[in-house]
């Protein structure tokens, strides 16, 4: 195609920093596709999108002025109904040739695979861009992820915020329209402070040099944020300190300026007193500040949620709260890390500011000036915390409501501590420890602190533990029982913190279940998806030797007789495990081995990714293929087999020496498979297997399974029971592909 480049632009009020990126992209998206079904631009034309505070934009390249003449196809009525007996178009058929204006005899027929139709095929002339493209920008607007719309003036006109300018440009020239009420023209504005007066923009393609060189307007988003980056890590590095943005709050800043500028800013070293995890939240969240450590770096092991991470457990009398609502989503930034981890945060932090100037005094004063009471608010908050024991806090949990039909947060504190505490006598660790640390989890969650920044809970907790005396192991565990609060994040450490969050989880995932509060589809308010792969990373990877079934029961056992409507235990253990077939997916492992290991519905999570790798080890094996073939041809008898099979084969009923071959080759194997399974060592068992080839093949070419004779035929069936009992301990090698290499990831 040789076409000319496209622009569109809305110049508008400061549009919404948290979705500034995805209006962006979905105006893009948008516009491609809408071009692209009229035939303006070809189907692999991405374009591109611009978004600053004040304006979204896109550009595309090769657009036509003029559409190519199209062929319009028309499905119309089945040719069943579409003629009668006699061969003439039945009313229905009429209507359509009408509404295409085409006769019987231009119509032609197609068969769909299902039925015979009747197609209009209709040749219709290219017509201009400027028909289309009001219509165009008009659409794609209206299909912008808007949660709410605005009006102004004294128009009906809706966006999510006021509108003042509409360019719409190909090459050189104004394409004529009109979108929500204002006229395409040539004429943007810059920077709202460091330009002044209109920008014309001479032709599409020079959108972007010319409001950088005129406006002071860096238009494209991707490249403003780079910039942003860059500029920060430069100033970090001039400190010789370091920096952990947020991928989060970069975004954000990117969407609150125009021609960025990064400051430097301090404040009073007492301030360091205070928790450095309340002073980072303070400065990220409320106002945008980028925190600067010391050059040792930042612990790799901290959790805290980033910036627009979901709200924390509520406080007295909101009246109902999500049990894991502190668990940001998956890929957010790690944490900010403790004292003494070589994270140590210093007084002095970077402002993303609007405004270049030579002497940006005023700038970083009023900054200083602005953070300073916050930071005043967490030290008063902290101080005020610390006057009352963390235990206090137990009594006010009576009055946040948890769930209207799980009872109080105070009442799921008295689950959390019994079930904690079995737990931990299951691990054979401190069950006192485990027990108490379950007891003031969910303290802090009244705490002034918690109240204000509940991103924090668990970590005052731990703070207010250890300044009332608890040990390291219980103030951690307060800590880490949230853990692992989004994917990639660390999982709790030792067994008295792991004790702790398994208990936290799966009561969530147990009371939910049992009152029928199930996801479904992609709502999942309570948070159970992670919950739930919280649970599985922490059997897995820790490793610990708990089943899952039995912690399932545990946790249902702590609720009074009629909470729970129904017994959660099957329903939670199938979600559980599509869990952890998607987690393994994920992670690399192959679809086929999955399904062996986890189609087996494994209770004891600890030994799946051993059980996967052990397969993974067998399919390498050249025997491999032909025993998952065998394995899925004795599946298939067993399933189609009616007779009642006994439980052994009996020696003397075998007739062919291809029957006694291959319950010997068992017999001999069984004990080398049965001590590697019992020794955990899988991959030893199923090599192991590997000898069973030659006579599984000898059985199959001699011998006829089904036979006419009942004694025989059972007898037979009985001794393939045996052979894939055997055959299976680890996995199910029936469902490995006939690909023999795993199959595909």
């Amino acid at each position: 195609m040789n076409g000319q480049t496209l622009l569109v632009e809305l110049l508008t009020e400061e549009l919404p920093p948290k979705s500034l990126a995805r209006l962006g992209e979905s105006f893009r998206e948008s516009m491609q596709k809408g071009l692209a079904e009229a035939g303006f631009i070809a189907a692999d034309q991405a374009g591109r999108f611009f978004a600053t505070p004040r304006r979204l934009a896109v550009q595309f390249d090769d657009v036509l002025e003029v559409q190519p003449e199209r062929v319009i196809e028309r499905k119309g009525p089945a040719v069943a109904s579409g003629v009668d007996v006699e061969g003439r178009p039945t009313k229905a058929l009429d209507g359509f040739m009408r509404s295409a204006g085409v006769a019987f005899e231009q119509l032609e027929r197609l068969h769909d695979g299902k039925a015979e139709y009747f197609v209009a095929r209709l040749h219709k002339a290219g017509e201009p861009l400027e028909r289309h493209l009001a219509g165009l920008v008009d659409g794609a607007l209206k299909k912008l992820p808007i949660a709410r719309l605005m009006r102004w003036g004294d128009t009906d006109h809706q966006f999510v915020r006021p509108v003042h300018g509409l360019i719409m440009m190909l090459g050189g020239r104004v394409i004529p329209g009109q979108v929500l009420g204002l006229e395409s023209g040539d004429v943007t504005r810059g920077h709202r402070f460091l330009c002044g007066g209109e920008i014309v923009i001479p032709d599409a393609d020079a959108y972007e040099r010319v409001l950088e060189e005129q406006g002071r307007v860096m238009a494209c988003f991707s490249h403003r944020r780079e910039k942003i980056r860059n500029m920060l890590e430069d100033a970090a590095a001039r400190l010789q300190a370091r920096l952990r943005p947020s991928e989060d709050l970069l975004d954000e800043v990117t969407a609150l300026v125009e021609w960025p500028a990064v400051y430097v800013g301090e404040f009073e070293p007492e301030f360091l007193a205070v928790p450095q995890e309340c002073l980072i939240l303070t400065m990220q969240l409320n106002q945008k500040y980028f925190p600067l450590f010391d050059a040792e770096g930042v612990s790799p092991h901290a959790s805290l949620p980033p910036e627009g991470a979901a709200p924390g457990l509520g406080r007295p009398g909101t009246g109902g709260v999500s049990p894991h609502a502190a668990l940001p989503p998956a890929g957010a930034a790690p944490g900010l890390g403790r004292p003494g981890t070589g994270g140590r945060l210093l007084n002095r932090f970077l402002i993303v500011s609007n405004m270049a100037v030579e002497d940006p005094r005023h700038i970083v004063g009023g900054n200083q000036r602005v953070v300073r009471p916050r930071l005043a608010d967490a030290r008063f908050f902290f101080e005020q915390d610390r006057k009352r024991k963390l235990e206090h806090g137990l009594a006010r949990l009576e009055n946040v409501v948890y769930h209207h039909r799980l009872g109080s947060v105070a009442q799921r504190v008295g689950r959390l501590e019994r079930l904690a505490t079995a737990i931990a006598h299951r691990l054979h660790a401190d069950a006192h420890a485990a027990g108490r640390a379950a007891r003031l989890a969910k303290a802090d969650l009244v705490s002034d602190m918690v109240g204000e920044f509940p991103e924090l809970q668990g970590v005052m907790g731990r703070y207010y533990a250890l300044h009332d005396g608890e040990t390291q192991v219980v103030a951690d565990a307060i800590e880490a029982h949230y853990r692992p609060r989004f994917a990639g994040d660390a999982l709790p450490h030792g067994n008295v913190a792991c004790a702790v969050a398994l208990a936290d989880k799966l009561d969530a995932l147990t009371g939910f279940f049992g009152i029928g509060q199930v996801p479904t589809g992609d709502k999942d308010p309570f948070g159970l998806r992670r919950a739930a792969l919280g649970v599985l990373r922490i059997l897995a990877e820790t490793p610990l030797p708990l089943d899952l079934v039995e912690l399932i029961g545990l946790a249902a056992g702590g609720f009074p007789d009629d909470a729970l409507s129904t017994d959660p235990a099957a329903a939670l253990h199938d979600f559980m495990l599509e869990r952890l077939r998607h987690w393994l997916r994920e992670a690399g492992q192959p679809q086929d081995c999955v399904e062996a290991v986890v189609g087996q519905r494994p209770t004891r999570i600890d030994h799946v990714v051993p059980r996967i790798e052990a397969v993974r080890a067998f399919v390498a094996l050249p025997e491999a293929q032909a025993l998952a073939a065998a394995n899925k041809r004795i599946v298939n008898i067993l399933r189609k087999a009616s007779e009642e099979v006994p439980a052994e084969p009996d020696l003397a009923l075998f007739q062919e020496p291809a029957e006694r071959e291959l319950f010997h080759r068992m017999i001999d194997l069984a004990p080398e498979v049965h001590s590697a399974v019992a020794n955990e060592d899988y991959t030893a068992a199923l090599k192991a297997l590997a000898g069973l080839r030659a006579p599984v093949d000898t059985f199959f070419d001699a011998v006829l399974v089904m036979a006419d004779e009942p004694l025989t035929r059972c007898n037979r069936l009985a001794l393939l029971t045996q052979l894939a009992a055997l055959m299976n301990q680890v996995a199910d090698i029936s469902r490995l592909s006939a690909g023999g290499a795993g199959g595909a990831a």
